[in-house]
């Protein structure tokens, strides 16, 4: 069978140039709903002749209708596109439930961020300027920013709506066109999302998308000679392999990787306004978030206390079926059920699992659930407060002092985000300007998802900016012109 919707896509076919194409091979992968585990639908399984000819009329819109939109010409129809979005925000966001798991309010709020990337980046294609130099005399030198060319996009399964406004949305206001291979796990929205550009006057070509596996058409997309950009959002293994491609062909690439994100309480916290930002960080999307807070730093004088607040909260927590819009829903798939539970069985020492979710009676036995867990008594240099478990599950550390904090929050791969609780006005500027991270957070965490708010890592977590204008300046290439006219 084929997903058939009100969007008018077709999950068998590709979408090339404007049309919805079927896939060279004429192969179909099956696409499981992570509640129940039943199969969805049939997806098109692309491969690198897919990826060439999404690639192909990628370049063709930039030397045609495209590439001779206007900046305001460009903003206008990204306005719309955000428009349509909005009106299927509900369709949207039912795909994304049934297609990730995630709870539908969660997913409703997906299809809400992406409509809002595209009304930010529709507002600002016509803000981005070059500068004029002063130089020697008898030159004028000034700088434009153009488009890198074609642009191509590897989305995870986890937020595709969000980063596919935040990657594609960025790209197409700078006036690049995309080539868009959304994850095989989960990839409706990505179709659905082509629909809606197509309905809304975006110019055939400028997007394209090709379902298929990692190994196939995403190892086709980085190694295609003709793709001028990559942009990535995954694992730090495949993020690894993107830049190794993307160093053959001299391509500059944006990775956004993973995290072991922490959160810092200290005595003089308000742990009344910390205790929903704690654990709904850590639980959100099953704990399927790159920028999840997983590690909870506690200082001694109110880790009791708040230790206490956290198993209460967690004990209340309810794991079910996407569509029961409960607080957790299924992990994305039995493999990475295996994976959450296997870090659950590295707890040893004085690390004990003090409070934990429950699964609902009713939840479906083919789903991919684990109830959430919340661990104490772990050690900073413990596997399960170093490596990314990408799964409802967080670790509670002591510490003593500021210092041991900071070394703590800092003793990890990883540098993506990281949040403060203090009163302490001089505290909250020290850490925040010592924290090895791309985000701090004070007193908040998240800031509401801020589509404004430039994302990115350190280290592991990856290099380059997502959101904000800093992406349109990373999708972008600056050219310096100097003119001598005496």
């Amino acid at each position: 069978m084929s997903e058939q919707s009100g969007l008018g896509f077709n999950s068998e076919h590709c979408f090339i140039g404007g049309e919805w194409v079927a896939p060279v091979s004429g192969e179909v992968l099956r696409l499981e709903n992570p509640s129940d585990g039943s199969i969805i639908c049939r997806i098109a399984r692309g491969g690198a002749e897919d990826i060439n000819k999404a690639v192909g009329a990628a370049r063709e819109a930039l030397d045609g209708e495209w590439g001779t939109k206007s900046a305001l010409e460009r903003g206008r129809i990204l306005t719309r596109i955000g428009q349509e979005v909005l009106k299927h925000a509900d369709e949207l966001a039912l795909l994304e439930a049934r297609d990730v798991g995630k709870p539908l309010k969660q997913a409703k709020a997906d299809a809400q961020a992406l409509a809002r990337y595209l009304e930010f980046y529709g507002g600002a294609c016509d803000k981005i300027h070059g500068e004029t130099i002063p130089y020697l005399d008898g030159y004028t030198v000034y700088t434009l920013r153009e488009p890198h060319g074609v642009s191509g996009h590897i989305v995870p399964w986890n937020y595709p709506m969000q980063i596919i406004g935040r990657s594609v949305g960025a790209a197409l206001a700078m006036g690049n066109a995309a080539v868009l291979k959304p994850a095989e796990e989960a990839c409706l929205s990505a179709l659905a999302f082509a629909d809606i550009t197509r309905e809304a006057g975006l110019p055939a070509g400028a997007l394209n998308v090709v379902p298929g596996l990692g190994e196939e058409a995403g190892s086709a997309l980085t190694s295609h000679p003709n793709v001028n950009h990559l942009s990535f959002t995954g694992s730090v293994g495949v993020g690894t392999l993107v830049q190794r491609a993307a160093a053959d062909n001299i391509v500059p690439v944006t990775l956004e990787l993973g995290g072991k994100s922490p959160q810092i309480v200290f005595d003089d916290a308000d742990l009344e306004a910390a205790l929903p930002f704690l654990v709904n960080a850590g639980i959100q999307n099953a704990g399927q978030t790159c920028s999840a807070s997983s590690r909870i730093l506690m200082q001694s004088g109110v880790h009791d206390k708040l230790l206490a607040m956290m198993v209460e909260r967690y004990e209340a927590l309810e794991v079910g079926p996407a569509i029961a819009d409960l607080n957790v829903g299924p992990l994305i798939s039995a493999r990475q059920k295996d994976i959450v539970s296997g870090f659950l069985s590295e707890i040893e020492g004085n690390a004990r699992i003090v409070a934990r979710g429950k699964i609902v009676s009713d939840a479906p036995a083919g789903g991919h659930y684990v109830a959430p867990a919340l661990i104490g008594g772990v050690e900073a240099d413990h596997v399960l407060a170093q490596d990314e478990i990408f799964g409802p599950v967080q670790v509670v550390i002591r510490f003593e002092t500021e210092e041991e904090a900071l070394a703590i929050a800092n003793g990890t791969d990883y540098g993506l985000v990281a949040g403060i609780w203090t009163r302490d006005g001089a505290r909250q500027m020290r850490l925040a300007k010592a924290l090895k991270s791309g985000q701090v957070f004070i007193n908040n965490y998240g800031a509401g998802g801020g589509v404004e708010l430039p994302f990115g890592g350190v280290g592991k977590s990856g290099h380059g900016r997502e959101k904000g204008f800093e992406a349109l300046y990373g999708f972008s290439v600056l050219k310096t012109v100097a003119a001598y006219h005496g």
